[in-house]
This record gives C-alpha cells, sequence and structure tokens, in this order.
C-alpha cells in the first residue's frame, strides 16, 4: 500500500511532464486507427474523342491552373533570387514566366490558403462569399495551443474565441453551393474538367470538388508525401513549430478519386511525382477537346519530406530542413517541366493557356528565414511576404513572350480572367469583385481600370490603394502605412506622418466592410505571428507580431 501511494504522484508526474507526446501519440494511434486506406490502385481517367472535335486553332484553348502550397516569393529564382542563397535554381518555372506573362505585384487573395482558394475558384472576395478562415481538423485548435504554450515561445498565448460562439464542426465549413466556380462555368461551356490535389473547401455533399463543377477529382485525402518509413524518403521535423508537430501526428499517405474523402488508398510514390504523372495522363485523355485542369499542389507545405534523389541533387544545404525544403522545390519545378512538355508531346502546347501562382507567401513557422525575401513578414500576416505571390500566365497563341505587367492584380482576378479565355460569360446572379487581366496580357490595354485591393481576417484588414497600402489591427491596436513605390519592403510606418493617407485610406476598410457579409463559421483560434522573425528565432520584448484570426 505505501509503494501504490508513493507510486501515484510518481506517475502522475510522468504523464504532466510528458503530457504534449502522449496526447500527440492518441493523436496518431487514432489518426491510424480511423485511416482505412487501401492499397494503390490505378486513376482511370475518362477518355475524350479519339479524333479531334475541330480544328485546334477553332477550339476554345485548353486551361491548366497550376497552384502550388505556400510558396515563398524567393523559392523560386524567377525573380533573381531562388533558394540557399540562390544555389537552388527553378528553371522550369523560369522558362514557363519568361515565355508568357509575368504579374510583377501579384497578390494572393488572403494569407492563408482556404480563403485564397476560394478567391482563385469564385473570384469574389472573402468578404462576399463569408469563406473568410481556413477550416482545421477537430482538435487542431486546442492541440497546436497546447504545445505552443509548452514551447515557452515568449510570445504572447493563443486565444480561441470561437469558444464564446461555439465550433463549427470541421465538415461543416465548406464553400456555398450556391457560389459559381471557373470550374461550373467551364463545364457549362463544354470543357472536361478535372481537380488532383489539395481542395480545402469543403467535403460534405454539395461541397466536393466534384458538386463544384470538375468531373474528375482526384483529391489529397492524407497529407504525407511518401509514408514517414518509406526507404525513398527524407523527412525535416520542425520540433519548434507546434502545427508542425501536429501534423506528423494526424496525417496519414492517401488519395481519393470521386468519392471526397471516402474509399481512401495509398498514392503511387512521391505525393508531387505522382499528382504530375496524372495531370499528364489527364491530358492524354482528353487531347481531342477542350480541358480544364486545376492542379493543386500540396507542396511545399509541411510536413516537410523530400524523395532521397531530390535530396541528395541539391546539395548539401544547411540546416538540414532548408535541404528538405529545397528539395520539394525541385520536385516543383521538375512538375512544371514535365508538364509542359506533355503539351508539346501531344500538340497541345500552342493553344493552352498554363497559369502558375502560390495560395499565399512563404510560412515563418518552417524556420526559413530567406523563403520570401525581399519582403516582411509570413503566411499569416498582410504584410508583402505573406500575401506576394508569383503568378505567371502563358498562352502562346495569343500572349507575347516576356511581357511584364507591373499593375496590382490578384487572385480574384483568376476566375474572370479563365472565363474570357473560353469566351464564357460570367454569371449575373452574383457580384464578381476580380477582373479580366487578359487585355493586359495580351497587350490589347494598357491600363488595369481597378485601384483598389482588399483583405480582412476578422479584425484584421489591409487595403492597397494606389502605391499606398494599409493594414489596421485590433489585437494589436495598431496600423501600418506604407507607399510600397518608395518603400516596396514596408520598412517606413508612416501612419502617424500621413494622416490624410491613413485616413483615406480608412475610409475604404470601412466601405469594403459595410458590405461584407458575417463570416460563415467563427475563427477558432487567433496567434500570435512575429512579422521580421522566423519562428526559429527567438521573440523578445519589443519585436512587432500580430495576432491571425482563423
Amino acid at each position: 500500500m505505501i509503494a501504490l501511494l508513493f507510486l501515484i504522484p510518481v506517475l502522475g508526474s510522468v504523464i504532466w511532464f510528458n503530457r504534449i507526446d502522449l496526447l500527440l501519440a492518441f493523436v496518431k494511434y487514432q489518426s491510424q486507427k480511423d485511416a482505412n486506406i487501401g492499397p494503390n490502385r490505378e486513376v482511370v481517367w475518362a477518355q475524350g474523342p479519339s479524333i479531334e472535335s475541330s480544328p485546334d486553332a477553332e477550339r476554345p484553348p485548353n486551361i491548366i491552373l497550376i497552384v502550388a502550397d505556400d510558396l515563398g516569393f524567393n523559392d523560386i529564382s524567377t525573380f533573381g533570387g531562388g533558394l540557399a542563397d540562390g544555389r537552388v535554381q527553378t528553371p522550369s518555372i523560369d522558362q514557363l514566366a519568361a515565355e508568357g506573362a509575368v504579374f510583377t505585384q501579384a497578390y494572393a487573395g488572403n494569407a492563408t490558403c482556404a480563403p485564397s482558394r476560394a478567391m482563385i475558384m469564385t473570384g469574389r472576395y472573402q468578404a462576399h462569399t463569408g469563406y473568410e478562415f481556413t477550416p482545421m481538423p477537430s482538435g487542431m485548435a486546442p492541440i497546436v495551443s497546447m504545445v505552443a504554450n509548452s514551447l515557452d515561445t515568449g510570445l504572447p498565448t493563443i486565444t480561441h474565441p470561437s469558444e464564446e460562439e461555439g465550433t463549427v464542426p470541421f465538415d461543416q465549413m465548406s464553400l456555398p453551393s450556391e457560389e459559381v466556380t471557373i470550374a461550373e462555368i467551364l463545364q457549362d461551356n463544354g470543357y472536361q474538367t478535372a481537380h488532383i490535389g489539395k481542395w480545402h473547401l469543403g467535403y460534405t455533399p454539395g461541397s466536393t470538388p466534384n458538386d463544384q463543377g470538375f468531373d474528375e477529382s482526384l483529391l489529397l485525402a492524407g497529407g504525407l508525401y511518401l509514408p514517414e518509413d518509406d526507404p525513398n524518403v527524407v523527412n525535416a521535423r520542425v520540433e519548434f513549430d507546434p502545427i508542425d508537430r501536429f501534423l506528423w501526428s494526424r496525417l496519414n499517405y492517401g488519395a481519393s478519386f470521386n468519392t471526397g474523402t471516402k474509399d481512401r488508398f495509398e498514392p503511387k510514390g512521391y505525393l508531387t511525382d505522382y499528382y504530375t504523372n496524372e495531370s499528364i495522363k489527364f491530358i492524354q485523355a482528353n487531347r481531342n477537346q477542350p480541358f480544364f485542369l486545376y492542379l493543386a499542389h500540396w507542396g511545399p507545405h509541411t510536413p516537410l519530406q523530400a524523395t532521397r534523389e531530390d535530396y541528395e541533387a541539391v546539395g548539401d544545404i544547411k540546416p538540414h530542413r532548408l535541404r528538405v525544403y529545397a528539395a520539394m522545390i525541385r520536385a516543383i519545378d521538375r512538375s512544371v517541366g514535365e508538364i509542359m512538355a506533355a503539351l508539346e508531346a501531344e500538340g497541345l502546347a500552342e493553344n493552352t493557356v498554363v497559369m502558375f501562382t502560390s495560395d499565399n507567401g512563404g510560412a515563418g513557422y518552417i524556420g526559413l528565414e530567406d523563403v520570401n525575401k525581399p519582403f516582411r513578414g509570413w503566411k499569416a500576416t498582410m504584410f508583402e511576404g505573406g500575401l506576394r505571390v508569383p503568378m505567371f500566365v502563358k498562352w502562346p497563341a495569343n500572349i507575347p513572350a516576356g511581357t511584364k505587367i507591373d499593375a496590382p492584380v490578384a487572385h480574384i482576378d483568376m476566375m474572370p480572367t479563365l472565363s474570357s479565355v473560353a469566351s464564357a460569360e460570367l454569371p449575373e446572379s452574383l457580384e464578381i469583385d476580380g477582373v479580366d487581366l487578359m487585355p493586359l496580357a495580351t497587350g490589347e490595354s494598357e491600363e488595369l481600370g481597378r485601384k483598389t485591393l482588399f483583405w480582412q481576417s476578422s479584425h484584421y484588414r489591409a487595403v492597397r490603394h494606389g502605391d499606398w497600402k494599409l493594414q489596421v489591427s485590433e489585437r494589436p491596436n495598431k496600423a501600418w502605412l506604407y507607399n510600397l513605390v518608395d518603400d516596396p519592403t514596408e520598412q517606413n510606418n508612416l501612419a502617424e506622418l500621413r494622416k490624410d493617407k491613413y485616413e483615406e485610406l480608412m475610409a475604404l476598410l470601412v466601405e469594403h466592410r459595410s458590405t461584407s457579409r458575417k463570416p460563415l463559421y467563427p475563427s477558432e483560434v487567433e496567434m500570435p505571428v512575429t512579422i521580421d522573425k522566423s519562428l526559429a528565432q527567438p521573440y523578445q520584448k519589443g519585436d512587432e507580431y500580430i495576432y491571425w484570426p482563423n
């Protein structure tokens, strides 16, 4: 009895000091138990006509939209940079940009993924769709908060505003079915449509890719690029990142085809290459009819996993996580090159529109300081580092190589642009916030006809009007005002010195908010994010930060 009385507090202490590891182990156990992922099976894409339905020059152009996930502005070498001080180049992406139009001031729809993807699909601000926050799997917010608080980073604590309103189940956080996607528009205009990769816009009936305009959908239904113990994988865990620690516990290696998240099976090989190979199969199956392919890569989003071949190819880069990350970028670049080569092989390159972008800027929580160089900020901030993204469009039949467009453009412009390419009508029932970029890309016009762009995530909002950009936040209660021509990296805050511009842009934010609908579901968590330091760098009192509502 005495021994038992002694043992109980000892066991309690052991459990307490190891509570995070035990909790994550339980998440992993539960995830594996619920996964029900079968062996790989071949994806059979619907076969288009065996002969051309009409001469290539007379039929509408094929459209391929490639979206990377969390790609930093400096992750590609197109703008003169590249990872590891330029040691890792992206020649295929650079070539795509050089052979078409480069939008030199392109912005994500939001500083996190799902709202951006909704704006790409609909051409509408989240203020008008209500799709304002990125859905998180059940349990993610409290577990990530617990892990973060255990790390003692010195940052302010994470808060949970939704506790007051009540949370909404993950599977109900969906883009409303009454929204009209670019896939639905193209489908109605005779295109065969396919989605491959990440979706993150809903998984219940009415909100899946197949319900939102895609004839076929090969869905990311796991999150690992390869099994963690695969002999060909090189992993890089980011122990100081609470999100990374949750993902390694929660994610599996899975895909599904036309079944939402049901009936899952293992992909074949490294995920980025698997999506590329299946994209090429879809192109080959539909070479004789107009098609729309939305290739939504998971890379280079965490967890950081690369093939051993790519890891060796990028060379001896330090630290280890940067080398793995660089290898992941190499795989994305290879994907672009192989897809462009497939178009050439099928004789489709001349009349195919290829657009490339990322859903937002690079993430500070991976601890790589230069991913968004030269800009300040990260994913989950509205500084340029969180919002500036590559946006390129190639269409040899109509867009001159080497075209550069300096007008500020954004993800909301992609839907009306691709509709225009297909000579398709925009929906009359909904207000489209984006504009058609094709007149700029083809040289038909030198004017965009718009001066203002908006971003918002609950109390944290931003507006760019002409050359000026204003951010306002309630937590902390602060404003940041910059002239982006004079100060593109946002170093000199003019909010106090230029009250005239502050008031002008603040009035625009107030007007925009007056037209906004209530978010479809509440923010689950508000996370502190330092602006000038990655998560690998210790927070010190006086460092600027924002609270990101999600």
